[in-house]
C-alpha cells in the first residue's frame, strides 16, 4: 500500500500497486514531465540568454517533488504574467496543464479509467473558452501546487521505509580456510561462511560471533539507544552496526532470509494491500468522475434553456460546478492519514504489513496474548532462593559453583545470578532428569535436584520444606533441591520472568475498553500466577495449537480479535485472528504469518500502535466527512451561481490539502504506551 518512489503522487490516485500490469510502463509519467521541462527551460535559456543551468537535468529526471515545484512554479509565472500579458498564460496551460493531460490521457486509454487530472483539465480549457482564461491558469496553478505538495508530503512517509532498505550492505569480507580474505556479494553468502566484520561496517547477515569483543549499535532495527555489547557465541543481525572491535562472525541463515531482510518483505508487502475505506475511495474515483463529467453538459442545457443564462455564462456555471465536485478531496483522504500512521509506527518500532491490518486494529476489542515469550522475557531467570542453613551468598555460590559448566537454561539462570566467587568443584556429574551432583575441595558431596534426586540418595524432605516447594511451584516456579552431603541447605525458585512493560500495558488496554485473554500450553499454575501478576483475568492453559486455534475461532465470532504470540505453535492463532501481532525476536513463521510486528519487542508498542490506529480511524472519517459536505456545499451554491470559479477552485484545492494535512498530523503521532 506504500506507492512506489516513482510513481506521481496525486489526489488521482497514485496508491495502486506499483505491480497492477494495467497501469502500464511506470517510466512513462517521468518521460513526459521531462520532455515538457526541457522544452520550458530551453525557451527560458534562450529568453534570458543564460548559457549554462548547472546539475538541473539529473535533479529533475529523478526527483519528483523538485521536478513538481519547478512546474508549479512556471505555472506560477504565467498565472500572474497572465494578467499583465495575457499571452504568458501559455506558459501556466503549458507546465499546468499538460502534466495532467498526460495523465489523463494514459489513464483513459491504458487503464480504462477516469481520473480527476480529467476534469481539471476540461474545467480550465471551458474556463479558456468563455474568454477567462485567468481563471483556468490559477486552477491549473493550485493543482499542480496541491499535487506537488501531496508528492512532497507523502514522500516524508516514506523515509521510515526506505530507511531500512538502506541497512543492507551490498556484501561482505568472507574468511576462506587458509586464512585469505575475499569480498562476497550479499546473495553469495552462505550458513557456514565465516565474516571479518571491522569497526564501522553493517553485518551482512544474521550470524554467530566467533571471536573478539565489540558493541553494535542496533538501534535501526530495535530502537535501543545505548551500543549491545558482543562476545563469542553472541547472536548478531543483519544490518545492525559494529562498533570498535574487529570480530568474526558465522552466518547463521542466508541474507535473503535475515531479520532484516523479513522486516523489509514485510513493509513492501503493504504496498499492495489496502484497507477497505482506501478500497472504497479507489472505486469511488472513477464513476464519480464520469457522473461530474456527464452532468456538465446537463448542467450547462438546463441553466441556459431553464434558466435563461446565456451560453457564455451557463458554460462557466457548468466548469465551476465541474471544479468543485472533483472527488480530489475524498480520494486522498484515507491515503494520506493511513500511509502517515503507517511511517510513525514503523519510524517507532512497529510494522504494519498493510493499510488493512490498521483499519482492523482499530476495531479491535478483544486482545489474547500468548505466555512465554510474549507477556514473558521468554529466558528464565532465578525468582527466589529460601536458605535453611547459612547465608544466601554461600548457598547461591554453591548452587553456582555446581551448575557454572552446564548449558541447561535453569543452570544458566543460577550462574547468571551470582555475581561473588565460586568455590572448586570436582567430579561434578549431572544426572539425566534428576539433577547434579558434585565434590567440594575438602571431599563434602553437593548436590542439587528435584524430589526423584532427593529419593535416590535416600533423603526424605521435611513436611516444612515440602509446603514451601509447593507454594513455589504453584506460582509458576521450577524448583530445586540444594544440600551438602546429608542437610538441605536452600530452596531454589526459577521461573519465566515477565516483561517488564507488561503489567503496564495490559492495564492500559483494559482503561482503553479492550477485554484481555491469556491462551497458553504452560502448566495451568503458572499461567494463573502470571495473569494474577498482570492483571488478566481470562486465562486457558495447558492448550495445544489446534485447540488455540479453536479458541480463537470462537472469539472471532464475538468481536475483533488481536492475537499476540511468538512461537511456531502461535502461526495458526495469528493467521485466524483479525489481527496477528508478533514479536521481532520470534519463530520466522510467526513473523510471516503477522500483521503487525513489534522489532523493539515492547508490548507498550502495541497498546501505541492500537492508539494510532484509533486515531488513524478518527481521522479518515473526518477527512471523509469533510471532503463530501465541501462537495455538498459548495457545489450547490456553484450551481446557484453564487461561487465564481476561482472560490471554487480554492475551495476545491484548499479542501484537498487540509485533507492531506490532517492526515500529515499522525506523523507526529508517538506510538508508545506511556
Amino acid at each position: 500500500m506504500f506507492p512506489n518512489p516513482s510513481a506521481r503522487a496525486s489526489c488521482s490516485g497514485p496508491f495502486r500497486s506499483s505491480a497492477d500490469p494495467s497501469e502500464g510502463p511506470r517510466q512513462a509519467p517521468d518521460k513526459g514531465y521531462t520532455h515538457l521541462v526541457v522544452i520550458i527551460i530551453s525557451k527560458f535559456r534562450k529568453w534570458t540568454g543564460s548559457p549554462h543551468l548547472p546539475g538541473w537535468p539529473a535533479l529533475f529526471q529523478h526527483n519528483e517533488v523538485a521536478r513538481g515545484f519547478l512546474l508549479t512554479g512556471l505555472t506560477l509565472v504565467g498565472t500572474v504574467g497572465g494578467f499583465i500579458l495575457p499571452g504568458v498564460w501559455l506558459l501556466a496551460y503549458l507546465a499546468g496543464g499538460v502534466p495532467s493531460a498526460l495523465k489523463a490521457a494514459r489513464s483513459l486509454f491504458q487503464a480504462r479509467k477516469l481520473d480527476v487530472d480529467l476534469l481539471m483539465v476540461v474545467a480550465a480549457l471551458g474556463a479558456a473558452s468563455v474568454g477567462r482564461a485567468g481563471d483556468g491558469a490559477i486552477l491549473l496553478f493550485l493543482f499542480s501546487l496541491s499535487n506537488t505538495l501531496q508528492s512532497w508530503a507523502l514522500q516524508r512517509t516514506r523515509q521510515a521505509i526506505e530507511a531500512l532498505m538502506r541497512l543492507h550492505p551490498e556484501g561482505a569480507t568472507v574468511l576462506l580456510p587458509d586464512g585469505q580474505e575475499v569480498w562476497r556479494p550479499l546473495e553469495a553468502l552462505r550458513p557456514g561462511d565465516v565474516l571479518l566484520v571491522r569497526p564501522g561496517e553493517r553485518f551482512a547477515a544474521d550470524g554467530t560471533v566467533l571471536e573478539g569483543f565489540t558493541e553494535v549499535d542496533e538501534s535501526a532495527l530495535t530502537g535501543e539507544s545505548l551500543p549491545v555489547d558482543k562476545a563469542p557465541g553472541d547472536a548478531v543481525k543483519s544490518g545492525t552496526l559494529n562498533g570498535h572491535g574487529v570480530v568474526r562472525v558465522r552466518v547463521e541463515r542466508p541474507a535473503g532470509e535475515s531479520t532484516l531482510a523479513q522486516l523489509i518483505r514485510l513493509v513492501e508487502s503493504a504496498r499492495a494491500s489496502k484497507s477497505r475505506t482506501e478500497r472504497f475511495a479507489e472505486r469511488f474515483e472513477g464513476p464519480y468522475t464520469l457522473a461530474v463529467l456527464l452532468s456538465a453538459p446537463v448542467i450547462f442545457l438546463v441553466t441556459q434553456l431553464g434558466l435563461g443564462l446565456e451560453s457564455a455564462e451557463a458554460w462557466y456555471r457548468a466548469m465551476t460546478f465541474l471544479v468543485v465536485a472533483s472527488p480530489c478531496a475524498v480520494v486522498i483522504a484515507t491515503p494520506a492519514a493511513v500511509l502517515s500512521a503507517m511511517a510513525a509506527g514503523a519510524r517507532a518500532g512497529a510494522l504494519f504489513k498493510s493499510g488493512a491490518a490498521l483499519e482492523a486494529l482499530a476495531r479491535a476489542r478483544i486482545f489474547v496474548f500468548d505466555k512465554t515469550g510474549t507477556l514473558t522475557e521468554g529466558r528464565m531467570r532465578l525468582a527466589s532462593l529460601q536458605v535453611l542453613k547459612g547465608s544466601e551468598e554461600e548457598a547461591l555460590a554453591l548452587a553456582a559453583g555446581l551448575e557454572r559448566y552446564s548449558e541447561h537454561p535453569i543452570a544458566r539462570a543460577i550462574v547468571e545470578a551470582c555475581s561473588g566467587p565460586l568455590p572448586e568443584m570436582r567430579e561434578v556429574r549431572a544426572l539425566r532428569g534428576r539433577g547434579v551432583v558434585g565434590l567440594l575441595s575438602d571431599g563434602r558431596q553437593v548436590w542439587m535436584g528435584n524430589r526423584r534426586l532427593v529419593q535416590e540418595l535416600g533423603l526424605e524432605l521435611s513436611p516444612g520444606v515440602q509446603q514451601k516447594m509447593e507454594a513455589l511451584e504453584q506460582e509458576g516456579q521450577t524448583t530445586a533441591v540444594l544440600g551438602v552431603e546429608g542437610r538441605v541447605v536452600a530452596l531454589l525458585g526459577v521461573a519465566d520472568a515477565p516483561r517488564p512493560e507488561a503489567a503496564q500495558s495490559i492495564a492500559q488496554l483494559k482503561a482503553g475498553g479492550a477485554r484481555v485473554i491469556m491462551l497458553t500450553g504452560d502448566r495451568l499454575a503458572a499461567a494463573r500466577h502470571l495473569a494474577a501478576r498482570l492483571g488478566i483475568e481470562e486465562v486457558e492453559a495447558e492448550l495445544l495449537p489446534e485447540q488455540k486455534l479453536a479458541r480463537i475461532r470462537q472469539l472471532v465470532e464475538e468481536g475483533t480479535v488481536v492475537m499476540v504470540g511468538d512461537g511456531l505453535n502461535d502461526a495458526p492463532a495469528l493467521n485466524a485472528a483479525h489481527v496477528g501481532v508478533s514479536m521481532a525476536s520470534g519463530a520466522d513463521v510467526s513473523l510471516e504469518s503477522a500483521d503487525l510486528v513489534l522489532v523493539r519487542n515492547d508490548l507498550s508498542r502495541l497498546v501505541g500502535a492500537w492508539r494510532l490506529a484509533r486515531a488513524t480511524a478518527r481521522t479518515v472519517y473526518f477527512n471523509l466527512a469533510f471532503a463530501l459536505s465541501i462537495i455538498g456545499v459548495v457545489g450547490a451554491f456553484a450551481l446557484a451561481g453564487w461561487v465564481p470559479l476561482p472560490l471554487g477552485v480554492v475551495a476545491h484545492e484548499g479542501g484537498t490539502l487540509f485533507v492531506v494535512l490532517m492526515g500529515l498530523r499522525l506523523l507526529a503521532h508517538r506510538v508508545q504506551g506511556q
